[in-house]
């Protein structure tokens, strides 16, 4: 089996519920509060992992307690973290998350997520990358770094998968070394001025991705579902109703599951099938990386759909 690759963000989520989300000036009440290891990039590496996809990460910690406690938890996932270097300049990344009626507010400290160049990326990719392999990127990291990883990526041809969250712009010359393109309704209205709720916004957001050079795209709908090209033709895949305890890390799932089910070999149709469950279980669960499932969890869940 090819592998996943994942250059991406290292955090310590800390995580506190309260009935509402604080207006500005306000002081709540809060409870349930955790800590627990997150960022976009060792999300969706744990979630290729549990999925069952041999998954390696490029990233970055800092000399502390949380950057400790991360790498030994995605080793304890499978995550295999050779690439997972030190800074002496940097402390960890940290989320602040706010869950509230089974929403959230995440504000970021990057910590030493940023200070990883596209030389090292491309270094790691040269010893570490095999044609096929499948490279996975997030904007939580250097936004140079990461368009200088997807161009080394698709160089040594590699299948890329882009996640451009946080919303950033995406130079134009960077749209053709993206081979799959996934974004929530907010990113595609960054990227495109659309904010689709349907099928025919889909197709316009759709054809604009395409028109800049990407490969191909997916758009996801929050709890409606997500919506690709496949074959030429429009798709939907429609969500699950689940109960809704904890989103932080459904989008994360979505990824690794789906960059788990390419790798084996699956089409991009089934990918997003597999994919919807994956999240929509996770959903249903409170954390980022504690609540993405595994493979069987998954097929468990959903044996009777």
């Amino acid at each position: 089996m090819k592998k996943v690759i994942v250059f991406g963000s290292l955090n310590m989520d800390l995580t506190i519920e309260c009935e509402q989300i604080p207006l500005a000036g306000q002081t709540v009440e809060g409870r349930g509060f955790f800590t627990n290891p997150g960022g976009k990039g060792g999300n969706q590496a744990t979630a290729a992992a549990k999925m069952g996809a041999p998954t390696y990460m490029i990233a970055r910690v800092g000399e502390d307690v949380f950057g400790s406690q991360i790498v030994g938890t995605l080793a304890g996932y499978g995550v295999d973290c050779t690439y997972v270097d030190t800074s002496s300049r940097s402390g960890t990344g940290v989320a602040m998350i706010i869950r509230s009626s089974g929403d959230n507010r995440i504000v970021l400290n990057r910590g030493s997520n940023h200070e990883i160049t596209g030389e090292e990326v491309e270094r790691i990719l040269d010893r570490l990358g095999e044609p096929l392999d499948l490279f996975v990127t997030q904007y939580e990291c250097s936004a140079r770094a990461v368009i200088e990883g997807l161009a080394a990526a698709k160089r040594r041809g590699l299948f890329t998968l882009f996640n451009p969250a946080p919303a950033k712009a995406i130079p134009p010359e960077a749209y053709p070394d993206i081979d799959l393109l996934v974004v929530n309704q907010t990113e595609c209205e960054f990227l495109t001025g659309l904010y689709p709720t349907d099928l025919e916004g889909c197709q316009t957001a759709l054809g604009r991705f395409k028109a800049l050079g990407a490969g191909g795209a997916i758009i996801t709908l929050a709890g409606a579902g997500s919506v690709s090209r496949v074959g030429g033709e429009l798709m939907m895949v429609e969500s699950y109703a689940v109960p809704n305890v904890d989103t932080t890390a459904a989008g994360d799932a979505y990824i690794g599951a789906l960059a788990s089910s390419l790798v084996r070999g699956e089409n991009l149709e089934q990918g997003m099938r597999f994919a919807t469950k994956t999240a929509a279980l996770t959903v249903t669960r409170q954390g980022a990386q504690q609540s993405i499932p595994t493979a069987a969890e998954v097929e468990a869940y959903f044996h009777l759909y």
